[in-house]
This record gives structure tokens, C-alpha cells and sequence, in this order.
């Protein structure tokens, strides 16, 4: 078996974020990056698929610098190889446009399985998985829960609102993973020195054949600007007993707040 793990570096959760001079995007100082939590669990599921099945793991992540930290973080984790892709015309990417050059990067790879997290931390946009399958003309099954292989089919439990659903399919397929699929190992001082060594396969646009078919004019979507939420304001503490703090509290919620 074959499995491509599509991943996304995000800014660490603890991480103070600044916007950019030009309004455009986040400022990158001082930022560290890190592997898209729910992608974690992409890279966990390959890995137990090729220990089951046995087959070939390969890691892609497109973006600039920031994606050689999580390359070879997913390298340290048991991935076998790793492929970055990386031209200023993948800059500021939207959606369709991502979708585009990981299609042209993984159609004639002899993938059976691409595996991807449903949605990336950082945009939380949830369409790249789909908008993937549908260039490759694959099946698809979004926010899966349990996974099993077997052969050339799929069977897969996924995450609807109010209730789990299954679905039965046939390979090449793309999955996307959601939190509860399974628990994502880390990686040991081993798989981190032998990481270090290995190379990292490194594509452009005319590479994967997509120069001047995405990002610029072909782009769907721009960012027009991009802002911080307001601050919120400070926090209203309420004295006396109990029976005057309910009083004052109703008397809040009516006059300043207008939800009574």
C-alpha cells in the first residue's frame, strides 16, 4: 500500500500572533510552526496502515520555510519520505488553488490513499480535502472517526451532526481525519536524529507542471485585509450578598446587555 499524508505548519497554539505590515497575512518573526493538530492524526493512521498492510509512507506539505520543521517532524514519527512544495507562486494561496498542486503532486505518484486532517488550524476552512478528491477523481470520506483497509476497499465511520455514519468504498480514496481516529505517537531521539539525515524532495510550479495555473489571476478567493479581534472589555465584578448580586446581575443584563 501507498499513502500520501498531506500536512499544514500552523503557528503553535501558545504563539502571540501579530498581522503583517500589509494587512495581508500573519507577521512570521519570531513564530514557531508546527504540524496541524488534526493532521497528526493523518500521519498517525498511515503509519498504522503500514504496519498492518506493510507499503510506502510519503509526507507533502506546501508552503515556504516553515514547512521544513514539520516535514521532518512527521519523518521522525515513522514517515518514510517527505516532499516539499515550494514556489513563490504557492504564496497566499486559497483553497482550490492548494488543492491544485497537491493533485498534480500526488496523481501520478501510484497512490492508493491519500490521508489528510479535515481541516487545518490555521484557516480552519475544511474544503482542501474534498476540493482534493474531486481533482483526482477519487472517492472521498470527510471527518472519519474509524478506518480499516482491507485490500482495494475502505470502511470508514465519520462524524455527522447529531449521530456517526458509515461508509464503504473503494480505493484510490482520500480520507480526512478527524480527533478520536486514534492516538498520534511522538517521536523518539532516534527518529529525530534519523530524520536529520534524511533528504527532503523539494518541487516547484513548472515541476508538478502547474506554473502559472495557480495563485495570481487564477486565484477564487483574496485576503482583502486581515485583523486582530477587539479587545474585550474589562470584566464587571459584583459586591454585596447573594440576593444583590442577582438583583444587580438581572438589572445589568436588561439595561446594558438588552438580552432580557
Amino acid at each position: 500500500m501507498k499513502i500520501a499524508v498531506c500536512v499544514k505548519a500552523v503557528p503553535d497554539t501558545e504563539t502571540k500572533i501579530a498581522i503583517s505590515a500589509d494587512k495581508k497575512n500573519i507577521d512570521y518573526t519570531g513564530v514557531r510552526f508546527i504540524t496541524s493538530p488534526y493532521d497528526e492524526f493523518a500521519i498517525e493512521e498511515a503509519l498504522k496502515l503500514k504496519e498492518k498492510h506493510t507499503g510506502d509512507t510519503t509526507v507533502i506539505s506546501l508552503g515556504g520555510a516553515e514547512c521544513t520543521d514539520v516535514l521532518r517532524d512527521s519523518l521522525a514519527r515513522g514517515i518514510d519520505a517527505a516532499v516539499h512544495l515550494s514556489d513563490p507562486d504557492f504564496a497566499s494561496l486559497d483553497t482550490l488553488s492548494t488543492a491544485k498542486v497537491l493533485a498534480a503532486a500526488i496523481k501520478d505518484g501510484g497512490y492508493d490513499l491519500v490521508l489528510c486532517g479535515h481541516q487545518a488550524a490555521g484557516g480552519d476552512n475544511s474544503q482542501v480535502p474534498a476540493m482534493l478528491a474531486e481533482l483526482l477523481d477519487w472517492a472521498q470520506t470527510t471527518m472519519v472517526l474509524k478506518l480499516e483497509v482491507e485490500g482495494t476497499t475502505f470502511k470508514a465511520e465519520r462524524e455527522i451532526e447529531g449521530a456517526h455514519e458509515s461508509v464503504e468504498g473503494t480505493l484510490p480514496a482520500v480520507i480526512s481525519t478527524q480527533k478520536g481516529l486514534n492516538e498520534p505517537r511522538y517521536p523518539g531521539i532516534k527518529g529525530v536524529m534519523a530524520a536529520r539525515r534524511k533528504e527532503i524532495a523539494v518541487k516547484d510550479a513548472t515541476a508538478l507542471g502547474v506554473k502559472g495555473a495557480v495563485g495570481g489571476d487564477q486565484l477564487k478567493v483574496r485576503i482583502k485585509e486581515m485583523m486582530l479581534p477587539p479587545d474585550r472589555p474589562q470584566g464587571r465584578k459584583i459586591e454585596g450578598d447573594m440576593d444583590a448580586q442577582v438583583k444587580e446581575l438581572v438589572s445589568l443584563l436588561h439595561s446594558e446587555a438588552h438580552v432580557l
